[in-house]
């Protein structure tokens, strides 16, 4: 299995989220912490952004439906 990493812009697009939302998100434990990959770059891995993705979806239709 391959691991991928997704940079800021990446896990923005995909989670329609702005880069102080999802630090602040980061900051309350409601969000996958990044990885160091060296000197300031950071990244996130795709698997854990995917997972939250998901485990958002599956919320908001426990909500919707009761």
């Amino acid at each position: 299995m391959a691991i991928s990493v997704l940079r800021l812009p990446a896990v923005m697009q995909r989670t329609g989220l702005s880069r102080s939302s999802i630090y602040l998100r980061i900051a309350n434990n409601d969000f996958p912490s990044q990885i160091s990959l060296g000197g300031r770059a950071v990244g996130w891995l795709e698997e854990d952004i995917d997972n939250w993705l998901k485990q958002k979806i599956e919320e908001s239709q426990v909500s919707k439906h009761g």
